[in-house]
């Protein structure tokens, strides 16, 4: 499950790849956009900062702003960021793979090939989506031409 962290993260980025080129965004507009808590909020901007997603500048015009273009950020790279790996138990983990304990053979655990495919299904969708990809799809809802479709 993608955590309040995670999402507030992709929601301010989302904010700020509309704006992107347009100059630095402040914490507070991002806050009152998204309705977060500006507090929380600055410190996952902070954390994005110091893993090269964005930028920032200081004094007046100053604020956020994201460090790459938006078709260059995946939402998979921020998620894992945020929440850690995506895999939904640590024995498909490509990033911070455990056996499980309890597991005799893992090679034959019908648990681990179901959720190796949760995995990888997963990872697929998110790293293949960007931001810009974000954008475009609310558009599209926006102007009525395309709804909610999932697709695995």
């Amino acid at each position: 499950m993608l955590s309040n962290k995670a999402k507030y993260a992709l929601k301010a980025l989302q904010v700020l790849a509309k704006e992107y080129g347009q100059g630095p965004v402040l914490i507070s507009e991002i806050a009152r956009r998204e309705s977060m808590p500006p507090k929380f909020l600055e410190l996952i901007l902070l954390e994005l900062k110091n893993h090269g997603i964005l930028q920032s500048k200081k004094g007046k015009g100053g604020g956020y702003f994201l460090a790459r273009a938006p078709q260059s950020v995946s939402v998979g790279q921020v998620v894992r960021l945020m929440d850690g790996p995506l895999a939904p138990l640590p024995c498909v983990s490509k990033t911070s793979y455990m056996r499980c304990r309890e597991c005799r053979d893992e090679r034959s655990c019908g648990i681990r090939l179901i959720m190796k495919d949760v995995r990888d299904a997963t990872a697929r969708i998110l790293d293949s989506t960007t931001l810009a990809d974000v954008l475009k799809r609310v558009e599209a809802v926006v102007l009525g031409k395309e709804g909610l479709h999932y697709a695995i």
